[in-house]
């Protein structure tokens, strides 16, 4: 128990250091008397190797119980990859292949509306019904179309038979078999305008059962299941053919448009991957590069690269700002160790090392970097174990023996 106080005595100590602007007491007694001890040693131990003796007196001894108590992880050093990235501006943008204008097709008048800013809709479902008399102009030709072929095929079947019997002449029969063409283009035409507005075949076959109905009801149904982000449109309300009443949005997914300067364009490729963080309590999200624009925005002097991002939870607002972190590379190294495990001592950067005697700070010479990790030059071998995380807590230990309270052995 006394042991874990002083290590967060140590630990408190250390991170007051810059605040109290504390140094070594140089007047501490057992400051002065080291060199003695060190004559001392040095005159017993003739030939000692002066590095193993400096590994001895900077040596931090932690056991394993101490270690999961201040959350200290070990791993071993070995070969990796670096990806070297950049960091780039951008913004969550909505799906545009996703997103749907819904018109009415046909002028009318509003009767009904059923859904509401932000209400969820299903494919196919009714969102608002409209009166209009062009609509019913357009029934009531298809159904006079219908029976004018219903009419010119029993003319037509009735002078075939004559002509063939040499009953009637044969302008009679070719007169009727035009008849019967025309209107069929005529049927043609008026179902085509029907099947324009959305009505299928099976409705245009019950049309014709049921004739007697009202033909002015047009309802406006969603095109896909979403949800309604626009809505224009009200109770009595006249609208064209060509009105955005409602802007529906499929929210499942959603665009990161980022923002590429021109020097780092030729870095930039379709198939990249991208660390997409957006601050605040909100994770950071990974994708890939689908799209790369291939022009530069006159006002803003830089490119389009796009993520399509999934948005199940709907975490991901439209308009919100971004920061994005391309890998443009892939570089192998000998040697790396995580960045959490560098600390500084005596004005040299340290990683500490595991030893049979604890754990030794080693001096090492850094190359290229990653945000995560960083490629060791020397100072560090393959295969030996180092304090990659919780560092902190073995420098204020060494740091503790150094201020004359103690050495950690």
């Amino acid at each position: 128990m006394k042991r874990k106080i002083a290590i967060w005595i140590s630990l408190l100590c250390l991170a007051s250091l810059p605040a109290l602007g504390c140094q070594r007491d140089e007047t501490n007694p057992s400051s002065s008397s080291a060199p003695d001890h060190v004559e001392k040693d040095q005159g017993g131990h003739a030939g000692h190797d002066p590095q193993a003796e400096q590994d001895r007196e900077r040596v931090v001894k932690m056991d394993q119980h101490e270690l999961d108590e201040f959350n200290v992880e070990l791993s071993t050093a070995g070969p990796g990859v670096i990806e070297i990235s950049i960091d780039l501006p951008g913004q969550v943008a909505l799906n545009a292949d996703r997103l749907a204008h819904v018109v009415p097709r046909v002028p009318g008048v509003v009767r009904k509306v059923y859904k509401r800013l932000g209400d969820k809709v299903k494919t196919g479902e009714v969102m608002a019904v409209l009166e209009s008399r062009e609509l019913a102009d357009m029934k009531a030709a298809y159904l006079a179309s219908v029976e004018r072929v219903s009419l010119a095929k029993a003319t037509y079947e009735r002078e075939k038979k004559l002509w063939e019997k040499k009953v009637s002449a044969e302008h009679e029969f070719l007169e009727a078999k035009k008849s019967l063409a025309e209107t069929g283009i005529e049927k043609r035409s008026a179902e085509q305008k029907l099947h324009a507005l959305g009505f299928s075949d099976p409705y245009l076959k019950e049309l014709t059962k049921h004739s007697d109905t009202t033909y002015t009801g047009y309802a406006i149904v969603a095109p896909f299941a979403g949800t309604v982000i626009q809505k224009h449109i009200t109770l009595g309300e006249a609208v064209k053919e060509d009105s955005d009443v409602f802007v529906v949005a499929d929210l499942n997914t959603v665009w990161v448009d980022i923002s590429v300067y021109p020097k780092d364009l030729m870095k930039v490729r379709e198939g990249q991957n991208v660390l997409i963080t957006m601050g605040g309590d909100i994770s950071p999200l990974n994708g890939k590069i689908s799209y790369v624009g291939p022009l530069i925005g006159e006002a803003t002097r830089t490119s389009l690269v796009r993520v399509v991002l999934p948005n199940p939870d709907r975490t991901l607002r439209p308009g919100m700002f971004i920061t994005a972190k391309i890998t443009v590379d892939r570089i192998k190294a000998q040697l790396l160790a995580l960045k959490t495990s560098l600390q500084t001592v005596d004005g040299q950067t340290v990683v500490f090392v595991k030893t049979e005697e604890g754990f030794v700070p080693h001096p090492v010479r850094l190359g290229r970097e990653d945000a995560l990790q960083t490629e060791v030059l020397d100072g560090l071998k393959p295969g030996q174990v180092y304090v990659s995380r919780g560092s902190f807590t073995l420098k204020a230990q060494l740091l503790k023996g150094a201020f004359g309270d103690g050495h950690g052995h």
